[in-house]
C-alpha cells in the first residue's frame, strides 16, 4: 500500500460525504440520480480500499512521495489550471455551452492534440451532455449573464 493511496481514498470518501450532505437539500425527486452516483463512487472507493489493504499485507506501507511528482510537467499543468479557473468565470458570464467549447478547444490545443480530434471530441462531449441533461434529465444548464441579458 502506498502512502498516496491513503490520501486518495480519504479524499474520495470526503467527496462522497460532501455530495451526500448537499444531496439532502434537493427535492426528493431530484435526489435519485445523485444518490445513485454517490453510491457508485463510494462502492468503487471501497473496492479500491480493499485492494490496497490486500496489497499492504504483501508489501507493507510504501512511501511513494518521491515518485508522486515524477514526470510532472508544470508547463502543461499551470496553463490548464489557469484555463480551468477562467472556465469557471466564463460559465457565469457566457453560459455552459460556449464556455465549454472554448475551454475544451483551448485545453486540447494546449496539449497539442490534432485539430480533427479536438473537433470530434468537443462535438461528442457537447452532444452527450445535451442529450443527457437537456433531453433525458430535462435540466437547464447555466445560460450565463450575457444570454440572460439578451432574453
Amino acid at each position: 500500500m502506498k502512502k498516496s493511496d491513503i490520501g486518495v481514498i480519504s479524499f474520495m470518501y470526503a467527496i462522497c460525504i460532501w455530495f451526500g450532505v448537499m444531496n439532502m437539500h434537493l427535492p426528493a425527486d431530484a435526489q435519485i440520480y445523485p444518490r445513485f452516483i454517490i453510491i457508485v463512487l463510494a462502492s468503487l472507493t471501497t473496492l479500491y480500499l480493499v485492494k490496497t489493504l490486500i496489497a499492504s499485507r504483501k508489501q507493507g506501507l510504501v512511501s511513494d512521495i518521491v515518485l508522486l511528482f515524477k514526470g510532472f510537467l508544470p508547463h502543461q499543468f499551470f496553463p490548464v489550471l489557469g484555463l480551468a479557473l477562467v472556465y469557471l468565470a466564463l460559465l457565469f458570464f457566457i453560459g455552459f455551452y460556449p464556455a465549454t467549447v472554448l475551454f475544451m478547444v483551448l485545453v486540447l490545443w494546449r496539449l497539442k492534440i490534432k485539430p480533427v480530434t479536438i473537433g470530434i471530441t468537443t462535438a461528442a462531449i457537447l452532444a452527450l451532455v445535451f442529450v443527457t441533461f437537456n433531453l433525458v434529465l430535462k435540466v437547464n444548464l447555466i445560460r450565463g449573464l450575457l444570454f440572460d441579458a439578451l432574453l
